[in-house]
C-alpha cells in the first residue's frame, strides 16, 4: 500500500528494458528490517533471496533487501513454481525460492531500487497502520515536481505553479478546455470570455494559447491589448457579463511562478465547489482532447478580437473618487508599482486629478528587479527612502498584478493593511457619510469589529480568499471589505480586490481631510482602543502540515500563554478566540508553501507570547 507509483513504474520499465525473466523490487537500507536478503554472485547477478529466519550471521549483514514486489514472465514462472513446490514438499511454497530456481535455470533476474525508505514499512500492527497513515498524508501534501507535473490545483487566489513544472502551455490548454466545456454545457457561448495577462514570463503567450482554445470551441474572445492589471480585467468581465474572465498572473508570488485567475460573470472569483469541478475535469483531460484553432485564423474569422478596457475602467474608478478634492490639495505622491501592471492606469487617474506623481520601479521586468512583487514592509525600502528624501505626502505601492496595496505615510512609516482598513472604514463612514457593515477575513484585525460596533454596524468574518469576501459583500451589501494581505474594495465598485482604486481612495482621503495618517489613526484608537498585530511565516513541510493538525485539533487547549480560550474555529486553519478581542490563527497558505501564524493582543509582549506558544506546539 505504501509503494509509490514511480517505484512500480520503474520496476516494470527496468524489467522491459533489461529483457529480464524476473525483476524484483529492492531497497538498500541501514534499517534492521525482517525482509529477505538479496544474494548476488561475484559478477553482481542475483542468485537467491534468503529470508531473515534462514539467514546466516553473514547474510544478516546484507543491506540490500527484497521488498516483495515482482514482475515475471509467466512462461518461466510456472516451471520455477513447480521446482519450488518440490522443494517445499508438503509445506507452503516460498515465492522467493523461484528466484533461486530461475537463476539455476540460467534465467535473467534483475532488480529495481526503491529509494524512499517509507516504502519499506510493513503493516502488521496498529502502530504500523498509524505510521502508514502519516506517510500517506505526508505524500498528499508534498509538492510533486515530477510525478504530478501535469496536475492543476486552485488555491485561494486561482491556479499558481512553477513555470516549466505545473505551469506549462499544455496545462493552460487543458484548463481552458475544461472552462470551455463548462461554458458550452451551460449554453453561455455567446457571452464570450475576456482574457488578459500580466508582465511575467510566458503570460502573453499563455493568453494567446488560451484564446486559441476558446476560439476553437466557438466561444468569442476579447483579448486585452498589452499587459493588464487584474482589477481592470475583473471590471471588464463584469461590464461584458462574460462567461468567464481570465488573467494570466501569479500575483505577488516570486518571478519563477505563473498562474491563472478566473472570474465569474459578475467579476467575483468562483467558490471552491466550482473550482474543484473545473480542476478535476482539466486534470482528466489529455492534450489531444483540446479543441483549438490557430490564433491568426481565429482573428481573421472575428472569433478573437483585441480589446482595451483601460479608458472604461479609469472612468469607473474616477466616478467613485473625488477628483476635485485631490486637485485642490496639490499633493505630491511617490508610486512603486513593483515592476508590475498597475503604474499606467493609476498614473492616468492621479494625473487627471493634478496629483504630482514620482514613479519608481516602473519598467517592464519579468524578474521584478530580483525581488518578490509583494507590497510587504520588507519590500518597500526604496519607496520609504523616496518618500523621506523627497518629503512626499504619501507613498503608494501595488503588487505585480495591482490588486493589492501598501501605503507609506508622510514620515516614511509603513502603514499596515490592518491600519489602512480602519482608516478607510472611518473615512467612508465619518467623512463621506456612507453607511454599512464591513467584511474581513479571519486573519484580519478585530479592531474592525470594534469600529463597526462603534458605528452601530456589523463586521462579518469569512475564510481567507477574496472569493469569500465577495460572497459576503453580495449577501450583506457591506460598505467595505478587505484582508490583511492588502486586498480591498468598496460597495459600488468591483467584486474583486483593487489596488489601483484603493490607492486613489487613499489619496482622496488625505486630500479631503487635510490630516495625516498618524493623526487619523490616533483618533480611531482613542475611540476603540488598541490591539497589537503580529505575523510570522514559516516554511511549510508536509510533516508540519500533518503534525499541526494532529497536535492542535486533537488537543484540548484551555489557555494560551495564560489567556483562556473562549472558543476555537476550524473554518480555515485553527483559530483561537481569546478575551478582549485577542486571537491566534494558524493556517497554511493557499498560494505558497508557508505556515502563517497571525495574532492580535493587548500588548506587543502578549502577542509575542502567543506566537511563541504556537511555535512551541509546532515543534512538539
Amino acid at each position: 500500500v505504501l509503494l509509490r507509483r514511480s517505484s512500480l513504474l520503474g520496476l516494470v520499465t527496468r524489467h522491459q528494458l533489461k529483457q529480464a525473466d524476473m525483476t524484483l523490487l529492492a531497497a538498500t537500507t541501514d534499517q534492521m528490517l525482517p525482509y529477505g536478503r538479496i544474494i548476488r554472485n561475484a559478477e553482481g547477478e542475483i542468485t537467491d533471496v534468503v529470508e531473515e529466519v534462514a539467514a546466516t550471521n553473514a547474510q544478516e549483514q546484507i543491506r540490500e533487501l527484497n521488498i516483495g514486489a515482482y514482475v515475471v514472465k509467466a512462461t518461466v514462472l510456472w516451471p520455477a513454481l513447480r521446482k519450488a513446490a518440490v522443494t517445499a514438499a508438503d509445506g507452503p511454497i516460498d515465492l522467493t525460492a523461484c528466484i533461486r530456481h530461475l537463476a539455476q535455470m540460467g534465467k535473467r533476474v534483475e532488480s529495481y531500487q526503491a529509494l524512499d525508505e517509507d516504502e519499506l514499512l510493513g503493516i502488521n500492527t496498529a502502530s504500523d497502520l498509524e505510521q502508514a497513515a502519516f506517510i500517506l498524508q505526508k505524500r498528499q501534501l508534498q509538492p510533486r515536481r515530477i510525478e504530478e507535473r501535469n496536475l492543476i490545483r486552485f488555491g485561494t487566489g486561482g491556479w499558481r505553479a512553477l513555470i516549466g513544472e505545473a505551469f506549462t502551455l499544455d496545462n493552460v490548454r487543458r484548463l481552458c478546455q475544461a472552462l470551455a466545456n463548462d461554458v458550452i454545457r451551460q449554453s453561455r457561448e455567446q457571452k464570450g470570455v475576456v482574457i488578459g495577462y500580466d508582465r511575467r514570463f510566458l503570460s502573453d503567450t499563455a493568453a494567446e494559447v488560451a484564446a486559441e482554445v476558446f476560439a476553437g470551441n466557438n466561444i468569442p474572445v476579447r483579448l486585452q491589448s498589452g499587459d493588464t492589471p487584474t482589477p481592470l480585467l475583473t471590471y471588464a468581465t463584469a461590464k461584458e457579463q462574460a462567461a468567464y474572465g481570465l488573467i494570466f498572473t501569479a500575483s505577488h508570488n516570486p518571478p519563477q511562478w505563473n498562474g491563472l485567475k478566473v472570474f465569474a460573470s459578475d467579476g467575483s472569483l468562483p467558490l471552491d465547489e466550482e473550482t474543484r469541478r473545473i480542476e478535476n475535469e482539466a486534470n482528466a483531460l489529455t492534450v489531444d482532447r483540446v479543441v483549438r484553432i490557430d490564433l491568426e485564423v481565429a482573428r481573421t474569422s472575428g472569433m478573437v478580437a483585441d480589446a482595451d478596457y483601460t479608458n472604461d475602467y479609469v472612468d469607473a474608478v474616477e466616478e467613485l473618487i473625488d477628483l476635485h478634492a485631490i486637485r485642490e490639495a496639490g499633493l505630491r505622491v511617490a508610486l512603486d508599482p513593483m515592476y508590475g501592471t498597475g503604474q499606467v492606469t493609476l498614473d492616468i487617474v492621479l494625473t487627471e486629478a493634478r496629483c504630482r506623481v514620482t514613479t519608481i520601479h516602473e519598467r517592464h521586468d519579468p524578474l521584478f528587479g530580483g525581488r518578490n512583487p509583494a507590497p510587504d514592509a520588507s519590500e518597500l525600502n526604496s519607496l520609504i527612502n523616496t518618500v523621506r528624501e523627497g518629503k512626499y505626502a504619501l507613498g503608494l505601492a501595488m503588487d505585480g498584478d495591482a490588486d493589492r496595496i501598501a501605503i507609506v505615510d508622510n514620515q516614511g512609516r509603513y502603514v499596515s493593511t490592518n491600519e489602512l482598513l480602519l482608516l478607510l472604514y472611518f473615512y467612508l463612514h465619518e467623512v463621506r457619510g456612507e453607511r454599512g457593515g464591513v467584511t474581513r477575513n479571519l486573519a484580519t484585525t478585530h479592531l474592525l469589529d470594534r469600529l463597526a460596533a462603534h458605528f452601530g454596524e456589523r463586521c462579518y468574518e469569512v475564510p481567507v480568499g477574496f472569493k469569500h469576501i465577495a460572497a459576503s459583500m453580495k449577501e450583506h451589501n457591506v460598505l467595505l471589505a478587505g484582508e490583511s494581505s492588502g486586498g480591498l474594495t468598496i460597495r459600488g465598485h468591483i467584486l474583486g480586490k483593487d489596488g489601483i482604486f484603493a490607492c486613489a481612495l487613499v489619496v482622496e482621503m488625505i486630500a479631503r481631510t487635510q490630516r495625516t495618517i498618524a493623526d487619523m489613526l490616533a483618533e480611531i484608537h482613542n475611540r476603540i482602543g488598541w490591539l497589537v498585530s503580529k505575523e510570522v511565516n514559516l516554511p511549510a513541510t508536509p510533516e508540519m502540515k500533518i503534525m499541526v493538525q494532529h497536535s492542535l485539533t486533537r488537543a484540548n487547549v484551555d489557555a494560551i500563554a495564560g489567556a483562556p480560550v473562549r472558543r476555537v474555529s476550524y473554518q480555515d486553519g485553527i483559530k483561537y478566540y481569546l478575551p478582549n478581542d485577542n486571537w491566534l490563527l494558524l493556517r497554511f497558505s493557499g498560494t505558497e508553501p508557508l505556515l502563517r501564524i497571525f495574532t492580535e493582543a493587548d500588548t506587543a509582549e502578549q502577542a509575542q507570547a502567543y506566537i511563541e506558544w504556537a511555535q512551541g506546539r509546532i515543534a512538539q
